[in-house]
């Protein structure tokens, strides 16, 4: 697919894996637009990015369910498709605050789409993530497994997917690929972009940096009874890098396409348990990271991991990175940036 003056509208472009997505789609010669509300995004990573790339990102501070302002963007901008990551992410936030995340995650994505499809926009990847399977009856999971989401986080994703696919049934022209992320970790191997969380993070990596770091006392690890070779919980690790080319794949192979409607596992197919993510990070780090066990938080799971054959076979993806150089660019970043982008 020849990039050459097509433009990608990436909403959450500022956040975490959209940031180090818009700097492989520039380097892959696509022209970036980015929509982002800061909430969870920061303006520096983009200015990073523009550094590191030499090239302009024109940038929107706008709320995607503000369909007034999004409008504007679509008329004032040719658009060839969209790379949809906007959207809340915390799995017990999400317990506590249902509504807030039906109200993001999914009116936004309604609003998304709507605009679309009325300038005539018909191509986009999604961000999803492997909550929709819920507690999964067989591992590894597949893209054809039972859906039973087990958090509102989990179950506005799925809401978002099942729009997508009436919509789909409904405009045929729509190519619209679905990626379900299992659990992104690590940051660009420059060290100039990476997880910056606000507050006291959700994710267990920027933690664990964390703690190694001195910035935090110590590491709270969330059950240590559930089924796995240690107790604690399993899960597939990817490279934030390896994540990121996986939507330049995907978006390339729906630029091929009048009409399509993929959903595709984006995982290492391996399962890592929490403890071997800090045995781990000790060894990259040379730093001992202190841990105690509390309870499980609700709507966690035990162990999951992604069958990727599907994505390896159709996108000509693999993951490349392993366990090790996901914990040594994280502590690359946290050693350059000891507060964030701050």
């Amino acid at each position: 697919m020849n990039s050459n003056n097509l433009s990608v509208l990436v909403t959450g472009g500022a956040g975490y894996i959209g940031s180090h997505t818009c700097l492989e789609l520039i380097n892959k010669g696509y022209n970036v637009i980015v929509i982002d509300n800061l909430i969870n995004g920061n303006r520096e990573a983009l200015r990073r990015v523009e550094k590191m790339t030499g090239s302009e990102i024109l940038f929107f501070n706008i709320d995607l369910r503000d369909a007034d302002s999004l409008n504007v963007v679509f008329k004032n901008h040719s658009i060839d498709a969209v790379i949809h990551f906007a959207g809340y992410k915390a799995v017990g936030e999400s317990v506590e605050k249902p509504l807030l995340y039906y109200s993001n995650n999914v009116s936004a994505s309604i609003t998304l789409l709507e605009t679309m499809i009325s300038h005539h926009v018909d191509k986009i990847v999604f961000s999803s993530s492997c909550t929709v399977y819920g507690k999964p009856k067989s591992i590894p999971v597949q893209e054809k497994d039972y859906l039973v989401p087990n958090n509102p986080y989990g179950r506005s994703k799925l809401v978002v997917e099942r729009i997508l696919q009436d919509s789909f049934h409904a405009i045929p022209s729509l190519s619209i690929s679905i990626l379900r992320y299992f659990n992104p970790i690590g940051a660009h191997p420059s060290g100039r972009i990476g997880e910056d969380p606000t507050g006291i993070p959700n994710n267990l990596m920027p933690f664990v940096s964390r703690v190694a770091a001195g910035q935090l006392n110590i590491l709270k690890i969330f059950g240590n009874d559930y089924d796995t070779h240690d107790g604690t919980g399993v899960r597939d690790y990817i490279h934030v890098v390896d994540l990121a080319q996986a939507h330049i794949a995907s978006l390339e192979m729906i630029l091929g396409n009048n009409s399509s409607f993929e959903i595709y596992n984006l995982g290492t197919g391996k399962g890592y348990s929490v403890l071997d993510v800090v045995k781990t990070f000790e060894k990259v780090s040379g730093e001992k990271i202190p841990y105690i066990i509390t309870d499980r938080r609700s709507g966690d799971i035990g162990m999951i991991f992604a069958n990727p054959t599907k994505a390896n076979e159709k996108l000509g993806w693999v993951a490349q990175r392993d366990l090790y150089e996901m914990c040594r660019d994280m502590w690359n970043w946290q050693v350059n940036n000891p507060n964030g982008y701050k």
